[in-house]
């Protein structure tokens, strides 16, 4: 007997992650584990041995080489940085301090200037300020802009003139701007403007300019006169005198207080009476006057005194580009200045970053780096900093919000200067040594070599069969086994438990006394799978399965295994855990949610009646034996009641509902967590039990019960929020949430089939485009002129044909198609596509039966015979060459189906639009009600409707690119043409004249004609049969598919028919005729049709399956049919009831 453990006995031994490497696959055994396998911790371990005196013998002669060639590369590393540093720290000692007496002899000059100004305007007599004119101004600025050294000076004086002067300003500046224009002429030789021309653009009023955004969105200024209160501080006279006064008017008697500036700096001079300093932006300009780069220079404002009274400034701009390349020092290279200023720099509308402003300067010239610190950090240690502006002032005359600049210069080097330093000697060095290292290293690889390729495979095998009892096994058994043999015991023997007639040793078997096992079953699948392919089915299983592995592992939860659709886990083992009820609990509650979301997704690929898919969960609580039941394929299984029962509590709970025991629910509840489930109104009857009080578990958890496993918190569910879907379910999706609803998740029901359409008929555009190849015929010029004429005949019906030509096999243009996948439609014609199926969706009316869903469902089957055909169709359509399937046999025995991607395409494209607009009523009550369609189709109305509505669409302006794709020359767009109407009208059952046509050829092609024959006009008459058969039997393929579809199918057409019965526009009560009708329906159409399908032997095992689903169908309907239809009439008068 096992030993009772609550822990589980020896497992729990292992770490606490262990087991949980299975969670990412079924535990279902692949194949006998070998007999003669060797362990894997066997051979690690002499792995490891070999590999610890290899690396033992590698690091002793790596650690002697490394620590030489690093001792040497260090060494003569850091000489080459040391010398580096001390270079540059007499570099920068010499740059600051030129830079500072150069700006120290900017304000010397400066002030001088000031001093001669006011000298001259007292020993004038006749001048007072603001009405004063420097004689000889541009010799005199260009001499102290040589002083200064600076080659593109911008000097200007600017008096202040007050309210009561502004009158006398426009005569004294008309009077007096001649005479000092004329100097600065005669002293600026290449200005060739002459006094008059300069005149002429002078405005002698003080003005400002206002700034208006036109319509076309450029900034127009406007001159307006300074009216404001206060003094004005006039731009007058200026150097040099501009040089472009054809492009733009001189700034003479502009109020400079109007740049904010300068106002703030000449406040600081009023206040104070001494120099000030900003910042401006200057930028380059070309010679029609457009903007350039940014260059960033100060504004110096020095005062002019007279009589200690502040009657004007002077204005200096100083370039800092110009002035870092005016430097003159010799070796300086690569070198970072940056410019800080102890105020904010606002310039051009943007604030430098730290108050700094970045130079790359050198020898050669300067670069202007931005209003950023662009220096790297790495050499903050090596600055040399100096302050180069700060001026002397009261500041306690200064309101406590004004800032006065304190300019430092902090210079840094560059990597490309210390690169400049640096030599090749430390890598030669270091190179010398590592390749004595590498010889050593050399001998002894080539020995290991040999030694480890024999290593390698023995080590290559016993990872593979790793791998493989990993994935059956959880981690403690594995390692348990792996032990056994390694000790070899015969205990665990899993080939031969009994060990070879008596003696095998003991079972590895345990009894875990607190688990809670999970059982997740997909509702609705069996019904599903029946109308998929076989891929189709495995894409959803894995799908579903892996986003429940994967909230497994999060959960701690382990899966056991996957029996059909049926996904089984269990909580507290192998790994013991005390909220194991907790935890399954809230791994259910995710998995449904992870349920709807993933089947709301994967309807876009798979198709309709995806998203109907729902989990149906069973959860029981208590102990079960786990083990490893020995013998063929073995794996670890468990057993016991609880398995049972957390069975039943699955079989018998509801879609998109978690049914838990009363043994959960009890340890819910002592855990503080009774919030989270509900009693079930009924108890249940449980085989072997009786009944048994069960609960529902809320999906949505109540809110304020959040706790994280991190902070030591039993972990709770997380505040959800609500989606619903079209049909009025609620899903519970948490707010956080891996798996986040994206756009098709959010879709509609409609607007998810109408995706999924546009997936199916677009690989067939692949393939007719693939199959025209790059020497594709150019589209015939007058295809539009055909189009507007093609199908104007009468009447649809008259168009169709009983034999259609279609395109024979050619090898070249099926090698064109194998990698149409690749090919690329264009984004227009896929937007078309998706715009012209959704314009097709919006034009089914909303009949329970003939609506859009039940076209795609019936293009689903249309898909699913297309791919079934001899198995030709294979992801692109065909099987790559390396098929041994002889593809012209294949064409030929499908009779040229194959052969041609525009006859598929054809076909899907009339399953899709063969209902468009139908009123839900037959053609012959639409005929007896005399409607205006009937008036022009007399018969058939519904289907050459819908051909007339679908055509006249696709045929509009707006679908252009999408026919391009579809056809290129007549003979394709006849064919096209000719094959949706033979499709569509072979819809209409009821037509006794197609019906009998049909038939005949039936007859002629299948059964009085040798299926070997394999004429043309043979190939075609079989071919057009098919397809008109394989559209009748996708139109009914409810008929042929699991009993539940049936059922769903036929309800919806029951209520159709009945509501026109009710309506008044059925002579009958197709109540009273409904059961017998159906029987007679399969005996006399969809057997028959199915076992046609059968013997024309193109499609494979469909054909068998959809014959057998049609007898089981037959034989179930005959049995409860009477007591369905009466069970539809109550949910008819039900529906009616609840609508009033």
């Amino acid at each position: 007997m096992p030993k009772a453990s609550s822990y589980g006995g020896d497992w729990s031994t292992t770490g606490s992650n262990t087991g949980m490497s299975q969670n990412d696959s079924s535990t279902g055994g692949d194949s006998p584990v070998p007999v003669d396998y060797t362990a894997p911790d066997v051979a690690k371990q002499e792995e490891k041995a070999v590999a610890r005196s290899k690396t033992l013998v590698f690091f002793v002669l790596l650690l002697a080489v490394c620590g030489a060639a690093a001792a040497t590369y260090l060494l003569m590393e850091n000489q080459e940085r040391k010398d580096f540093e001390a270079s540059f720290a007499g570099l920068g000692k010499e740059v600051s301090t030129v830079a500072g007496q150069k700006v120290d002899q900017i304000f010397r000059a400066l002030d001088t200037y000031s001093v001669v100004i006011s000298s001259e305007a007292t020993a004038d007599p006749n001048a007072t300020w603001p009405f004063v004119t420097i004689p000889n101004y541009s010799l005199k600025s260009q001499k102290i802009a040589g002083l200064v050294g600076l080659e593109s000076p911008d000097i200007a004086i600017c008096p202040i003139v007050n309210e009561e002067d502004r009158d006398k300003w426009p005569s004294f500046v008309s009077k007096s701007a001649p005479v000092w224009y004329q100097e600065s002429l005669d002293n600026e030789k290449e200005n060739k403007f002459t006094v008059e021309e300069v005149m002429n653009k002078t405005i002698p009023f003080l003005h400002y300019y206002e700034f208006e955004e036109d319509t076309d969105g450029n900034f127009v200024s406007t001159i307006k006169p300074v009216a404001r209160p206060g003094p004005v501080l006039a731009n007058w006279q200026t150097f040099p005198l501009e040089d472009n006064i054809d492009l733009f008017l001189t700034p003479r008697s502009l109020d400079m207080l109007t740049f904010p500036e300068i106002a703030d700096q000449f406040q600081i001079t009023n206040l104070t009476l001494a120099p000030s300093i900003g910042f401006i932006a200057t930028y380059d300009t070309d010679p029609e006057g457009d903007l350039g780069a940014l260059l960033v220079s100060s504004q110096i404002v020095q005062p002019i005194i007279e009589y200690g009274n502040l009657v004007g400034v002077i204005l200096l701009k100083l370039p800092w580009l110009e002035f870092f390349q005016n430097l003159n020092i010799d070796g300086l290279s690569d070198t970072v200045a940056v410019l800080r200023s102890s105020c904010n720099i606002g310039i051009g509308g943007s604030l430098a970053e730290e108050n700094g402003l970045s130079f790359l300067i050198d020898s050669s010239g300067s670069i202007f780096l931005g209003l950023q610190d662009a220096h790297n950090p790495k050499y903050d240690a090596l600055v040399v900093s100096r302050v180069v502006v700060d001026v002397d002032l009261d500041k306690s005359q200064l309101p406590e919000d004004v800032c006065v600049p304190r300019l430092t210069l902090d210079l840094y080097p560059t990597e490309e200067l210390e690169a400049s330093f640096q030599t090749s000697k430390p890598k030669l060095y270091t190179v010398v040594v590592v390749a004595i290292f590498a010889f050593t290293s050399l001998v002894f690889l080539l020995y290991d070599y040999f030694v480890g390729r024999r290593q390698r495979k023995f080590m290559a095998r016993i990872m593979r069969q790793d791998r493989i009892v990993s994935n059956v096994f959880p981690a403690a058994i594995r390692d348990r086994l792996y032990e056994g043999e390694q000790k070899g015991s015969k205990e665990d023997n899993l080939l031969d438990p009994l060990g070879g007639g008596g003696g095998g040793g003991a079972p590895l078997a345990d009894l875990f006394l607190e688990t809670t096992v999970v059982y997740a079953d997909i509702a609705g699948f069996t019904a599903w799978s029946s109308a998929r392919e076989p891929a189709q089915v495995f894409i959803l299983l894995e799908t579903i399965y892996g986003e429940f592995d994967k909230r497994a592992y999060r959960h701690n939860v382990f899966k056991v295994e996957t029996v059909g659709d049926c996904y089984v886990a269990v909580a507290g083992l192998p790994e013991p855990d005390k909220d194991h009820a907790m935890a399954v609990c809230r791994f259910a509650r995710d998995c449904v949610k992870a349920m709807k979301n993933t089947t709301l997704k994967l309807e876009v690929a798979l198709g309709p009646d995806t998203s109907e898919l729902e989990l149906r969960v069973g959860i029981h609580s208590g102990q079960v034996t786990a083990g490893v039941l020995r013998g063929e394929r073995s794996r670890f299984q468990l057993f016991g009641d609880t398995m049972n029962t957390a069975s039943r509590m699955e079989s018998t709970s509801a879609r998109s509902r978690i049914q838990i025991s009363q043994a959960t629910a009890d340890l819910l509840v002592a855990a503080g967590f009774s919030a989270w489930m509900t009693p079930r109104t009924n108890k249940i009857l449980v085989k072997g039990k009786g009944e048994m009080q069960t609960y529902w578990l809320k999906i949505k958890a109540a809110k304020g019960l959040k706790t994280s496993k991190s902070q030591g918190g039993m972990p709770t569910f997380d505040e959800t929020v609500e989606l619903s879907d079209s049909s009025g379910r609620t899903s519970i999706v948490r707010s956080d949430d891996n798996f986040d609803l994206d756009d098709i998740g959010a879709m509609t029901k409609t607007e998810r089939l109408v995706q999924w359409n546009v997936e199916v008929l677009s690989p067939l555009l692949q393939q007719i485009v693939a199959s025209r190849g790059t020497d594709a015929v150019p589209i015939d010029p007058s295809l539009s002129q055909k189009e507007a004429t093609i199908g104007t005949g009468e009447t649809v019906l008259e168009e169709f044909v009983p034999i259609i030509p279609l395109k024979r096999f050619d090898a070249a243009e099926i090698s064109k198609r194998l990698n149409a996948a690749s090919i690329d439609i264009g984004e227009e014609a896929k937007t078309q596509l998706r715009n012209y199926i959704a314009n097709v969706a919006s034009m089914y009316q909303d009949n329970p039966f003939h609506n859009f869903e039940h076209a795609s469902h019936v293009t689903a089957s249309v898909k699913k015979l297309l791919t079934r055909i001899v198995n030709v169709d294979d992801g692109n359509g065909l099987r790559t060459p390396s098929d041994e399937i002889n593809l012209a046999d294949v064409a030929g025995h499908s009779y040229g189906i194959t052969s041609d991607p525009l006859t598929q395409f054809s076909v899907v494209f009339s399953a899709i639009i063969h209902d468009m607009d139908h009123p839900g009523v037959p053609n012959s009550q639409l005929v007896k009600e005399n409607t205006r369609n009937a008036q022009i189709f007399k018969k058939s109305v519904a289907e050459q409707n819908s051909v007339e509505l679908a055509w006249g669409m696709l045929m509009s302006e707006e679908y252009g690119a999408l026919r391009a794709c579809i056809y290129h020359t007549e003979d394709d767009l006849r064919r096209f043409r000719q094959l949706v109407v033979n499709t569509v009208m072979a819809t209409d059952i009821v037509d006794k004249e197609l019906q009998a046509l049909r038939k005949a050829r039936w007859e002629t092609a299948f059964s009085k004609t040798p299926i070997q024959d394999d004429s043309l006009s043979s190939l075609n008459c079989k071919a057009t049969i098919v397809i008109e058969h394989l559209i009748q039997a996708s139109d009914v393929s409810h008929t042929m598919q699991h009993w539940h579809i049936y059922k769903t199918w036929n309800e919806k057409f029951f209520m159709e028919c009945y509501a026109a019965y009710k309506a008044g526009r059925a002579d009958s009560d197709p109540s009273e005729n409904w059961y017998k009708g159906e029987i007679g329906f399969f005996d006399f159409y969809v057997i028959p049709l199915a076992k046609k399908l059968d013997s024309c032997g193109v499609f494979g095992v469909s054909s068998h399956e959809y014959l057998n689903y049609a007898q089981s169908n037959r034989d179930e309907w005959a049995r409860e049919g009477e007591g369905i239809v009466s069970e539809y009439l109550v949910k008819y008068e039900d529906m009616m009831a609840s609508q009033q």
